[in-house]
């Protein structure tokens, strides 16, 4: 049997390929990648620069693994829904196999394309622990609280081991029509700069992480993942997004190694909220648009754009919030206790729809994930599936006090404030100890606050 293995941008590996290892086990394998302009045009890659750097790195990383294999990966640039049924007919393919995406518009392409093929469309489960929509309540309904969910899946499943990588894979098929090949782009080829910040991208570099993760801070992580100014958190969250690691491997070598430990259970919980998230859109697609809980959608949010671009370019006054502001600029990642600082301040300090966060977000995180940004940013506005209640407001002081108390994190990222006591700098608006051009707070906290909870009162008890 001849099969296309179409590689689509979130399954950039070799190992734990369900799709891949299908194929190489009934016969001659045709390797493809599409550079599609919904991704790869440039006005759309500088959209999302941080993404693409590491995809485009990911992707040289898989044509080369391929290669070690015995095969070759064919890139081709056009649209997905017009290649892919050209290219299987060209080629004589009897099937074609990809990973299953999650995200609405990912299942209207791949809809399009089962109706323009000859030839039967496989697709295999790989993104998650648990396929979407496999997941239900008692009344089968699907889940809007994370505990019963997770309490499920963990009763309910057994997460098999990953699939090793093949030791080889077969060479192209003899005779196969030529067609126009691409190049992989370098991200300059886009319009755009490299940052040399961003994580590496491709199977190795995350398998490296994961290893180096398990090796050290992994043992610490139930006590530990909070600190905003230690390197404590696994980082993987790049790779499961674009499948260098496969969630699957990520759960095993934690459980192989720290199982049955604090640690490894408040990981595994991590790894469950991705899937909780993931659910949720395959379950509620219109989550993407609007807020899961439906007394949000009128919500009389204001925008301020003075207020919009102080937080975008960390210069509200607020040390933790500018740091992280930062951060998403200097390095595509924020770390997620920083991210909830972040998201409460711009929502409920502000009062700025959280839809802004989560496109500014989206356009910068190495990460950005559709269905794990959504449900961030709905939990922090309080308006999504099991989000935190809308009368709590983080205060960004007290949180950094508790989550960075030598204030490394802000003087990493907020240098105007290096020199800074420990004791002032989470706040250092006190006379006499400003320096270096860092800007007063653009709102009071307890002024902002009692304004964000009695408009949404107000809003409540009217509906």
């Amino acid at each position: 049997m001849r099969t296309l293995v179409w590689f689509r941008g979130k399954d950039l590996r070799i190992s734990d390929h369900a799709p891949l290892r299908s194929a190489a086990d009934s016969g001659e394998i045709i390797p493809l990648f599409v550079l599609d302009p919904y991704f790869f045009a440039p006005e759309r890659a500088q959209e999302l620069p941080h993404r693409i750097q590491f995809l485009l790195q990911s992707l040289e990383a898989l044509r080369d693994n391929i290669a070690a294999k015995g095969s070759r990966l064919i890139v081709v640039a056009g649209k997905s829904t017009e290649v892919v049924p050209r290219l299987a007919k060209k080629w004589k393919v009897e099937r074609v196999v990809a990973q299953r995406w999650t995200e609405p518009f990912a299942r209207e392409r791949d809809r399009r394309i089962t109706e323009a093929l000859d030839v039967p469309f496989d697709l295999f489960e790989g993104e998650l622990l648990r396929p979407p929509g496999t997941l239900r309540t008692g009344g089968g309904t699907p889940y809007a609280v994370f505990t019963p969910f997770m309490r499920n899946l963990l009763d309910s499943t057994t997460i098999d081991a990953p699939l090793p990588a093949p030791r080889s894979l077969p060479a192209l098929p003899e005779g196969l029509a030529k067609v126009k090949e691409a190049a992989i782009p370098g991200v300059e080829d886009l319009g755009m700069k490299p940052n040399p910040a961003i994580l590496q991208g491709g199977e190795r570099a995350a398998r490296k992480r994961l290893k180096d993760f398990l090796a050290g801070a992994a043992a610490r992580y139930h006590s530990d993942r909070d600190r905003m100014d230690l390197a404590r958190t696994s980082r993987l969250s790049a790779d499961l997004k674009f499948g260098t690691l496969s969630p699957r491997t990520v759960w095993h070598a934690v459980q192989n190694e720290i199982g049955r430990t604090q640690a490894a259970k408040v990981f595994g919980s991590e790894l469950i909220w991705r899937e909780f998230y993931y659910h949720t859109l395959w379950d509620r697609p219109s989550i993407l648009e609007k807020p899961v809980r439906e007394k949000f959608e009128s919500f009389p949010w204001e925008f301020d754009e003075a207020l919009w671009n102080a937080w975008v370019e960390g210069r509200t006054g607020y040390p933790v919030v500018d740091a992280a502001s930062r951060q998403l600029l200097g390095e595509g990642f924020v770390h997620n206790r920083a991210r909830m600082i972040h998201a409460s301040f711009l929502t409920k300090h502000l009062m700025i729809p959280y839809r802004y966060g989560e496109a500014h977000y989206m356009k910068y995180l190495t990460d950005g994930d559709w269905a794990s940004n959504n449900g961030g940013w709905q939990w922090s506005a309080g308006c999504g599936c099991d989000a935190q209640p809308y009368f709590r407001v983080f205060n960004p002081i007290t949180q950094g006090q508790k989550f960075d108390p030598g204030g490394d994190y802000v003087k990493r990222w907020v240098p105007e404030l290096a020199d800074m006591p420990v004791k002032q700098i989470h706040w250092p608006h006190d006379a006499g100890l400003l320096r270096g051009g860092y800007p007063a707070p653009v709102v009071e906290h307890k002024a902002a606050r009692e304004h964000f909870l009695a408009t949404a009162k107000a809003y409540f008890d009217r509906e």
